[in-house]
């Protein structure tokens, strides 16, 4: 089966959002060029972890002498995205993996993210999948530090924290287990 690759080289819009309510919050990853619209499902952890590296790879440029990509400390005021996810969200695939690198001699942001076919596989054994579907989103260094503090405040956003236990207080109460369990 051929890969199909979603690609955005400069998006109107990239972001993670939920749909449903805390506890039970299915997380997206959505660009839009125009009126092109790609939504991919992915884990809380892995948007978290995503969020994370793209503010280092963006330190560590930072850090460069004389910051040469000029990468900004902090989200640009003008690129701030709290607005929900645009509806109808229509899922293209769930995320299996990603990848983040940096493209220099377009100064972005290079993110991928992978779903992989299983077909006719009786195990999942890693060597043998191969991506069906790949979405390519190259982000300038401002979008994509929006994009980090958005993601990071998303994810925040759900359950809150027992502070005895630190497992997460569902809408209908909370019972820390016991110690060993």
């Amino acid at each position: 089966m051929p890969t199909i690759v979603h690609e955005f080289a400069w998006p109107d819009r990239v972001v993670i959002g939920t749909v449903g309510p805390p506890g039970s919050r299915t997380f997206y990853l959505q660009v839009r060029t125009g009126p092109r619209i790609v939504s991919i499902a992915l884990e809380k952890q892995q948007s978290a972890l995503v969020a994370e590296k793209i503010d280092e790879i963006l330190d560590q440029l930072m850090a460069h002498e004389g910051n040469p990509f000029s990468i900004p400390t902090s989200t640009p005021v003008e690129l701030v995205d709290n607005d929900p996810l645009e509806q109808p969200v229509e899922e293209e695939f769930r995320t299996a993996a990603m990848s983040l690198g940096w493209d220099p001699s377009t100064v972005q942001i290079v993110l991928e993210a992978y779903r992989f076919d299983d077909e006719g596989t009786p195990e999942l054994d890693p060597e043998a999948l191969e991506p069906g579907e790949t979405l390519m989103v190259r982000m300038p260094v401002g979008t994509a530090r929006a994009f980090a503090k958005r993601t990071r405040e998303v994810v925040g956003a759900g359950r809150p924290m027992c502070p005895l236990c630190g497992n997460p207080i569902d809408a209908d109460g909370h019972i820390c287990p016991l110690p060993g369990e």
